[in-house]
């Protein structure tokens, strides 16, 4: 059986993996492993074709030393059905954890969709997903600040299509929205019912990137080595705050 995302007792640190080539990706999990990671987010959109096959994904993932897997497939030079048909070989390569845009075979600025015919097809796929042994997270990135209402109607919305966690990645420009994205992460917490990943972009986006779990964040999603723009934290750094924390 796989390793789960869900029904964990603690933060996962989930490392970020997102190189073009086999080897860099690899390099990545390796030093990783060595500082502890617990699981990875592995974009397999990012690898050049060649290394998007069946055989090279599951000699990837044998890297990942049994810890479990979640990938994304975005739209990096994929339509929609390109993009699950990566989803779907990822999976049959031995990863557990499923990204299925908001926005799939509907795309839409907020990357949720709400037209009947492209739900109707994202339930069929998480259904297919979860019969071939998967775990289906649904994901949407906002391009800015989206008020809290409209968020939790998007966040209930992904779970009433049957996936097993929620993802938004909304935008803090100011104090003020980081504070009513913190307040809207426990709020997610009483009312989802379900394992939930809230992050944030923006010049105040860091705070609930890091502390987030405190809040009910069922992950953090780190990076094994510094990247001066990135606002997700390093993994030693995320280790250290959990335990500070006493997560």
């Amino acid at each position: 059986m796989k390793p789960s995302f869900v029904n964990i007792q603690r933060p996962l640190l989930t490392v970020m993996v997102n190189q073009t080539t086999l080897q860099a990706d690899k390099a990545i999990i390796a030093r990783a492993l060595q500082g502890g990671a617990e699981a990875f987010c592995i974009q397999v959109e990012h690898l050049r074709p060649e290394d998007r096959t069946l055989e090279k994904l599951k000699e990837l993932f044998a890297e990942c030393r049994n810890r479990p897997i979640y990938i994304t497939a975005y739209r990096e030079g994929l339509d929609d059905e390109g993009c699950v048909e990566l989803m779907l070989r990822a999976l049959d390569a031995g990863a557990t954890l499923i990204d299925v845009m908001g926005d799939l075979y509907h795309p839409e600025p907020t990357q949720m969709t709400f037209d009947e015919e492209a739900v109707a097809k994202q339930k069929a796929l998480i259904d297919l997903i979860h019969a071939r042994g998967g775990e289906v997270l649904m994901s949407a990135h906002f391009r800015d600040y989206i008020d809290t209402e409209t968020v939790m109607k998007f966040a209930l919305a992904q779970k009433e299509r049957g996936v097993d966690i929620v993802k938004m990645v909304s935008f803090a420009h100011n104090e003020e929205q980081m504070m009513a994205n913190i307040n809207l992460a426990q709020r997610m917490k009483h009312e989802l019912d379900c394992p939930y990943l809230f992050l944030n972009s923006g010049a105040c986006g860091r705070l609930l990137r890091q502390l987030g779990p405190a809040f009910g964040v069922c992950m953090y999603l780190c990076l094994e080595n510094y990247t001066e723009s990135s606002l997700q934290p390093l993994l030693r750094t995320a280790r250290d705050i959990r335990d500070a924390m006493g997560l």
